[in-house]
């Protein structure tokens, strides 16, 4: 058996095998064994190459495909780290937006969302729901629609309580119509929609809340000039792109008020007529202070000086001739509820003197709107400018 073994092997040697054989037995210090094997190795395994190789191609061509994909991908993947894989599924020309993770730990943006869950929790008291997660509590609409039902004065018609996914963006479409009915006039730039809010979208949760807060003049004071960071992903011709947006959140609490107010006489002077509006401030500084002198007080700025509504309560006083009792009011306010408390007394003094409801809210005097500050000040210009 060993010795056909042998005589099979060396009909397959070639004549430059039997050559280099001579050449090795002939120079003793080169290991010929170790050698020969090698070759012969070679010459086997070359027979063989053929046919492995031809069975490798169609595996190689799936192989080539992968790799040109991933070359195609690869930029984009790591200049995105952040994004998730279901971040990417996305149909031809759809667009998603994801918040930066350097965002989401921004003190002055977790500052805001607390500002707003808090005033959601002090709205809805009485319906016994605390909101911990705006993204986990608000994305199915319900405390939404709650929330919007009580700044408005309207019940909707939707399911109280809705399970599927149908139901829970049939109650949000519902729910936003009304939201984009209101501030249509305004023309206000939505930046939600139905499947945002649902798919948990924080900054399109904060900023349909912004808009709430902002029309509704709640009685919290926003931080200003808060930006994020967003990544926008999209799909065009089966390629995902992606690029870095900054979103504006808020901007001055003077900013964000007068987005809300009605156009009146007041906004034609501070938008096109600045020196009249300044003649207009100081006869009001004047009436002001002609009884506020009495009690050996003085305003020079209109829009600050009267916030807390200290001065506001006393004018009327004055102006009513009574005695105002300090219980009644906080004569050194403090908190922003408080100096709201002082300002909507002092429009019940208004009312009580025969006036009609001023029209502005007493959030946006105490929130330094300059408009709405002269609006009630002009008021009691136009009614007690001859009284002594």
């Amino acid at each position: 058996m060993c010795v056909f073994m042998l005589l099979s092997v060396k009909v397959f040697t070639t004549p430059r095998e039997n050559a280099t054989a001579e050449q090795m037995a002939a120079n003793p210090t080169k290991p010929s064994g170790q050698t020969g094997k090698m070759k012969k190795d070679e010459s086997l395994l070359g027979k063989l190459g053929g046919t492995l190789g031809r069975k490798k191609k169609p595996k190689e061509a799936s192989d080539l495909q992968a790799e040109g994909k991933n070359a195609i991908n690869a930029p984009l993947l790591h200049a995105s780290p952040e994004l998730l894989p279901e971040d990417t599924l996305l149909e031809e020309n759809a667009e998603r937006t994801i918040l930066d993770p350097t965002s989401r730990e921004d003190l002055n943006f977790k500052d805001l969302q607390k500002v707003l869950i808090d005033w959601i929790n002090s709205e809805l008291e009485e319906d016994r729901i605390i909101v911990k997660d705006l993204e986990e509590d608000l994305y199915d609409g319900q405390v939404l629609q709650k929330l919007f039902e009580k700044l408005s004065g309207h019940k909707l018609n939707v399911a109280e309580v809705t399970q599927s996914e149908i139901g829970q963006k049939q109650k949000l479409q519902t729910v936003l119509e009304a939201v984009n009915g209101i501030l249509r006039p305004l023309d206000w730039n939505t930046e939600w929609s139905v499947d945002s809010i649902h798919s948990k979208n924080l900054v399109s949760i904060v900023y349909l809340l912004l808009a709430l807060a902002i029309y509704y003049a709640a009685p919290i004071r926003l931080p200003e000039h808060v930006s994020v960071k967003v990544i926008v992903v999209k799909k065009k011709e089966g390629i995902l792109q992606t690029a870095h947006v900054t979103k504006q959140l808020t901007s001055t609490t003077t900013e964000m008020m007068i987005g809300r107010s009605e156009r009146d006489a007041f906004d034609t002077l501070l938008d096109h007529a600045p020196d009249k509006l300044n003649v207009v401030k100081t006869s009001l500084i004047t009436f002001v202070n002609k009884h506020l002198n009495k009690l050996n007080l003085e305003v020079t700025e209109l829009e600050s000086q009267f916030a807390d509504g200290v001065y506001l309560v006393l004018l009327m006083g004055l102006l009513e001739n009574y005695f105002v009792p300090l219980y009644n009011f906080y004569l050194t306010p403090e908190s922003f509820e408080q100096k709201v408390h002082n300002v909507s007394f002092a429009f019940e003094l208004m009312q009580d003197g025969g006036l009609l409801k001023p029209k502005a809210r007493p959030e946006d005097v105490v929130n330094l709107n300059l408009k709405s500050t002269l609006r009630v000040l002009y008021n009691l210009f136009t009614n007690y400018k001859n009284s002594e």
